[in-house]
C-alpha cells in the first residue's frame, strides 16, 4: 500500500480532534489545546499529591505554615479555578529553592524558597505564579502536546518501514531533538511567561503590591548566580530568561497597580 494512502486519514483525523479541542487561557486570550479533561487532569494532580505527602516530609514549622496558608487563601480566593480543592502545603526541603501547583488547587512550596521569598508579597509572588498553572490549565496542555509528539513519532516510524534501522533510528533522534527544541521547550517558555503574568494580577488582586515581584525575581536571580546556577542558555531551558521575566513584568505592573486592592 502507497505511504500517502496508508496516512490518508491522519490530517483528518487530526484537524478534526484539534477543532474540538481547542480552548482559551482566562484572561490571556491565547489559544490552547486540550485533549484531557479538566477531570482527568484533577484526578491525576490528587493522585500525585497524595503520594507526594505521604514521600516527601512536612515542615514543621508553625510560623512558616501559617505565613503559607494566609498567603495561599488569599489567592486563592481570587483565582477561577472552577471546582478546586485548594491545598497549600510546606515540604521540608531546605535546599530546594522551588515550588509547584497540580491541577486541581495542590499547591506545595519547598521550604529552600521561603529565605528568597523573605515576606508575604515574596510568597505571594511565587503562590500566584503556580496557581496561574492550574487556572492556565497548563498541565493538561502539556500532556496533550506529548500526546501528539508521541503520535507524530509513531506516524514516523511507519512511514519508515522499509528503510535500514540505521535511517529510521536517526530520524527518530532527528525527530525528538526537533520537537524538543522546536516545540516542546519555546512551549514550557511561554507557559511560564503566562503564569507570571497572571500570578502579577492574583498577587494584585489579593491585596499584595505588584512591584515586590520584581523585588522577588531579582533576589532569586541572585541566589542562582550565587549557587552556582551559571548563565541560562535560552533556547535549551524550560524557562525564560530571569531578564525576560523581569521586563514583562515591569511592563505588566501598570495594569497590576490598578488591580491592586491594598487590604
Amino acid at each position: 500500500m502507497d505511504i500517502l494512502a496508508k496516512f490518508q486519514f491522519v490530517p483528518v483525523a487530526l484537524t478534526f480532534t484539534l477543532l474540538v479541542s481547542c480552548a482559551t487561557v482566562p484572561e490571556t486570550g491565547r489559544s490552547q489545546l486540550l485533549l484531557v479533561s479538566a477531570a482527568q487532569e484533577t484526578q491525576l494532580g490528587f493522585q500525585e499529591f497524595e503520594k507526594l505527602k505521604k514521600t516527601v516530609p512536612l515542615s514543621r514549622d508553625t510560623v512558616a505554615n501559617t505565613q503559607l496558608q494566609r498567603v495561599g487563601q488569599r489567592i486563592a480566593a481570587v483565582a477561577q479555578l472552577p471546582n478546586a480543592r485548594w491545598e497549600f502545603v510546606l515540604f521540608d526541603k531546605p535546599d530546594v529553592p522551588n515550588a509547584f501547583c497540580l491541577p486541581g488547587g495542590k499547591v506545595g512550596i519547598y521550604s529552600g524558597i521561603l529565605p528568597i521569598t523573605r515576606d508575604d508579597a515574596g510568597l505571594a509572588t511565587v503562590i500566584g505564579h503556580e496557581v496561574a498553572h492550574a487556572v492556565a490549565r497548563h498541565g493538561a496542555e502539556r500532556m496533550s502536546q506529548g500526546i501528539l509528539i508521541q503520535l507524530g513519532g509513531q506516524i514516523l516510524d511507519q512511514a519508515t518501514v522499509g528503510r535500514s534501522a540505521a535511517a529510521r533510528t536517526a530520524l527518530q533522534q532527528a525527530y525528538g531533538i526537533g520537537s524538543t527544541l522546536g516545540v516542546a521547550l519555546p512551549h514550557s517558555r511561554t507557559q511560564e511567561l503566562e503564569a507570571d503574568r497572571l500570578g502579577l494580577l492574583y498577587m494584585a488582586r489579593a491585596g499584595y503590591p505588584p512591584r515586590e515581584a520584581l523585588s522577588f525575581w531579582q533576589r532569586f536571580s541572585e541566589y542562582k548566580v550565587k549557587h552556582g546556577g551559571g548563565k541560562q542558555i535560552e533556547f535549551l531551558s524550560t524557562h525564560p530568561l530571569d531578564s525576560q521575566r523581569m521586563q514583562q513584568i515591569e511592563n505588566l505592573l501598570p495594569q497590576a497597580e490598578m488591580e491592586y486592592r491594598k487590604p
